[in-house]
């Protein structure tokens, strides 16, 4: 197992209270316990594991003796470090993607600048659902069970593209709990175990989990994909996935040019092309965007959400394809779960029509904590590159020493919780990157970035290490 896998699957491990050592020890007995590091599993070695965690050799150390003595691993000279017991067959392992694991720790104090999401719900929402109570009431010969999508919202999203330049008709929408699950459909019905997908490197972590879970072999590519044409010739695969619109995580805008001929070029090599538009709305305001990719080309598959515009906990989200990909979808979600949660579809349905001024509200408040951040940042962090975006969620941040990998375990024992850009990219780089959001308050933004200074010259002034490359991600 190489360092960077367990420090990913370690989580928040050291926000607790108490000795590194002992904290350390805690969170690998659980993974040992629970299954997730299986017996045979080979450890880290003692200063390739302290590395990536940014601790001192004695904290590791100190942490596997206690395991040992618990009977949990076998320490060997020449042999190495491995969970106790016989090696076993993992029939499928969990995730271990940075961003999921911080949603299933316990809240505490950490500020999470790894997770890009609105943290209530705005009064548009409420009214929605009071909107809908009538209909719910007289609601009569509905079982519930919709895998399409409830047809108010199918059309109701189809009608939202047409305003947009794209006509749609309610067949070409498949409505879904949320853009995740979006994806992992569509992983699945496109992938085969070693099939290639071309991806954006970096790129949504979602997403390269989505492929993954279905053993595809990701092939990275510039941002916008570029040199497309070429890595079509050279891998054909089986799907191509691009952010269009304000890219998870670099803010980038794909010109309209830019986007006809990856939809063009797409198409006449038969590659199924995914856009993902979830951080497309809405823009800062004074600002334009390109047309959507769907626009240039019927095939293009669109993905669309309201979780990152209206709030994280309305898991509605869409998948807009040529309706036979809609067909095969909804047999696959058919299987998964049935359909959807009915009146979170009648609710968003409500709200879809009134969503553009919630759009203009949320981008003003999205630049004010975005021009705030870069402002914090300037004035305690001034080494650090810190770009501005033109829309979206997030900030793409260049360290100017280190990796982000080491530097989030420091920020993490001070407090705050950012995300490694090597864990973002698939052909193994962006190590000297981590991605923060600007969506928090602004108080909890400066606090944010008072801690991140000081886990910065906590982490300069640590005695310097050498991380163990990491093998290049295929």
């Amino acid at each position: 197992m190489e360092p960077i896998e367990i420090t990913e699957r370690l989580g928040r491990w050291s926000a607790g209270r108490g000795p590194l050592h002992v904290l350390l020890a805690a969170r690998l007995r659980r993974l040992i316990d629970d299954g997730d590091l299986p017996s045979g599993t080979p450890l880290p070695p003692d200063r390739a594991l302290a590395a990536t965690l940014a601790v001192g050799r004695g904290t590791v150390v100190a942490a596997y003796d206690a395991l040992r003595q618990e009977g949990r691993i076998v320490r060997r000279q020449g042999s190495g470090t491995r969970v106790a017991g016989p090696p076993s067959e993992v029939a499928h392992q969990t995730t271990g993607a940075p961003v999921f694991l911080h949603l299933l720790e316990p809240r505490d104090d950490v500020i999470l600048l790894a997770c890009a999401a609105l943290d209530a719900p705005p009064p548009e929402l409420t009214r929605a659902y009071e909107a809908i109570l009538p209909t719910l009431a007289a609601t009569t010969g509905d079982i519930g069970y919709h895998p399409y999508g409830h047809a108010t919202l199918r059309a109701a999203i189809a009608d939202r593209y047409a305003l947009r330049g794209v006509p749609t008709a309610p067949d070409q929408i498949l409505v879904t709990n949320g853009a995740q699950q979006a994806l992992s459909l569509l992983a699945r019905a496109f992938i085969r175990p070693g099939d290639r997908v071309l991806v954006e490197a970096p790129t949504y972590p979602g997403a390269l989990e989505a492929f993954r879970d279905e053993a595809a072999v990701l092939r990275g590519l510039p941002v916008g994909l570029d040199g497309f044409e070429h890595a079509v010739r050279e891998h054909r695969p089986a799907l191509a996935y691009v952010i269009s619109t304000f890219h998870n995580p670099t803010g980038a805008v794909l010109p309209a040019l830019a986007r006809r001929r990856l939809v063009e070029t797409a198409a006449a090599a038969g590659v199924p092309l995914i856009d993902d538009e979830v951080v497309a709305e809405p823009p800062f305001p004074g600002e334009q965007t390109p047309p959507p990719m769907a626009a240039y080309g019927d095939a293009v598959i669109s993905i669309g959400s309201l979780s990152k515009i209206v709030w994280g906990g309305l898991r509605i989200g869409w998948v807009r394809a040529p309706a036979p990909v809609i067909d095969r979808l909804a047999r696959l979600r058919a299987v998964q779960d049935l359909g959807g949660n009915i009146p979170a579809q009648l609710a968003a349905a409500e709200l879809l029509p009134h969503l553009d001024a919630l759009c203009r509200r949320r981008a003003a408040d999205r630049l004010t904590g975005h021009d705030h951040l870069r402002a914090e940042l300037a004035q305690r962090l001034p080494d650090w590159e810190a770009p501005p975006v033109r829309g979206g969620q997030t900030l793409w941040v260049r360290l100017p020493r280190g990796d982000g990998a080491s530097f989030a375990q420091t920020a993490m024992r001070h407090g705050v919780a950012v995300l490694p850009g090597e864990g973002l990219d698939a052909s193994g780089r962006s190590t000297e990157y981590i991605r923060v959001h600007f969506l928090a308050p602004r108080d909890e933004l400066t606090e944010a970035v008072r801690r991140l200074a000081e886990a910065w010259h906590a982490y300069e002034a640590a005695p310097n290490r050498v991380r163990p490359p990491t093998a290049m991600a295929v």
